[in-house]
């Protein structure tokens, strides 16, 4: 409790919203937990509140939030020991930021990095999930004996209230293909509503890469399995398996072996400064050479986000030319890290110790036959659906060997 103060303790009810996903998956699941879904949220306080934005609560937000409240998603996420150690290390990394200050989290889940921050000596933290898992979050809170520092709210961001500034918001708001799912403009609200000038964001900046790759295995278990079949020439199915296999985006994982190119910036997002227009559409012109000879079957998106103080964001993020030249900028390539410890980092690169978030790959109909620095080039545009803005339409021009290609699809 908060004996000097008129803070309530603890869990903040609405009514949640309900429906189902619009999609059950077994592999991928629907990735976010959260904390952009009830349409009426309890204020911390009665004191009058400044009027804001409220976004309607639409049918496929209700049904996104829902499908959050079931547990194995969360487990899924907490399992994953390189996203949920590098949140403890982030937060024990920028303990003189926390400690005795006001937090935010948002999308909390289960409460594990609110209670993350509690233990790095945090004033109060506002836990945010508009799921009902912010019922059991709130439990997790009370038995770990935390109720006078962690304030579970159960709302949306863009719903629930909060009488004051707010030092530090952390949120775990990535989605496949970092964008996916579009949690982040639950944070971009709650930056705009609470943070003090001078706050931090964890994690600092994300970014989106892509690259050609070769994946002549998956396209032999997809397609030319059809070609016989204990025996049988069942080469009919083959334009049909293609369609089932290659028609969305699929995520699974790969290793550095099926990467051709080094890899493009698709997006770079600096959280303290990243609007959610901007993230309506994204799109860049890419440039590839191959470097070796190899069928080309697609492209791979991963992402990686990285802790920064705020002074190091507002500062190193445009000094260093050749770190923003092969790292950070839209449409350049990454070759290497300038100095990998200048900030803590959590990669889904292909190279990099796998994740739940895998990687994102759009699979060619037919492969393309490369030669060595042969150019691939063309266009790609994410952009979130009119239908649902939580879908991802993706729209991919290339062209190589003097033959130009479009393929669309939707991540929904």
């Amino acid at each position: 409790m908060f004996p000097s103060e008129n803070h309530s303790n603890g869990y903040q009810q609405v009514a949640a919203g309900m429906g189902h996903s619009h999609r059950e998956r077994v592999r991928r699941g629907t990735r976010r937990s959260r904390a952009s879904a009830s349409a009426h949220a309890l204020r911390v306080c009665d004191q009058p509140q400044p009027q804001h934005h409220r976004p309607p609560c639409t049918d496929f937000d209700k049904a996104y939030f829902h499908s959050y409240s079931h547990l194995g998603i969360h487990q899924e996420m907490i399992k994953d020991r390189v996203r949920t150690d590098t949140y403890r290390d982030a937060i024990m990394q920028h303990q003189s930021y926390i400690a005795g200050k006001v937090v935010v989290d948002v999308g909390c889940g289960t409460g594990i990095l609110s209670i993350f921050c509690a233990q790095a000596g945090a004033k109060r933290v506002y836990a945010i999930d508009a799921s009902d898992i912010a019922l059991q979050a709130n439990e997790v809170v009370k038995a770990n004996n935390l109720s006078d520092v962690v304030v579970v709210l159960h709302g949306r961001v863009e719903d629930v209230e909060i009488d004051e500034e707010v030092d530090v918001i952390i949120s775990e708001w990535m989605g496949y293909m970092l964008l996916y799912e579009s949690m982040l403009g639950s944070v971009i609200t709650a930056r705009d509503r609470w943070l003090k000038p001078g706050g931090l964001i964890l994690p600092s900046s994300a970014t989106l890469y892509m690259a050609p790759v070769t994946h002549t295995d998956r396209y032999s278990d997809s397609v030319d399995f059809w070609r016989n079949v204990y025996g049988i020439d069942m080469s009919a199915m083959v334009s049909l398996a293609k369609q089932c296999a290659f028609e969305e985006p699929s995520v699974e994982t790969i290793t550095g072996e099926n990467v051709l190119t080094w890899p493009h910036v698709v997006k770079y997002i600096d959280s303290y400064s990243v609007t959610t227009h901007e993230l309506e559409s994204v799109t860049t012109k890419f440039k590839f050479n191959s470097m070796m000879r190899a069928p080309l079957h697609g492209f791979a998106f991963w992402f990686d986000v990285e802790f920064n103080g705020h002074a190091i964001a507002s500062t190193n993020y445009h000094s260093t030319t050749s770190f923003i030249d092969n790292h950070q900028m839209n449409g350049s390539q990454r070759k290497k890290r300038t100095n990998p410890n200048e900030a803590l980092v959590l990669s889904t690169a292909p190279e990099d110790p796998p994740t739940h978030w895998q990687q994102t790959l759009i699979y060619f109909y037919d492969p393309l036959e490369l030669e060595q620095d042969q150019l691939i080039e063309g266009s790609v545009t994410l952009s979130q659906s009119k239908e649902n803005a939580r879908f991802m339409n993706i729209h991919l021009e290339y062209t190589s060997g003097g033959r130009s290609y479009v393929k669309e699809s939707v991540m929904r």
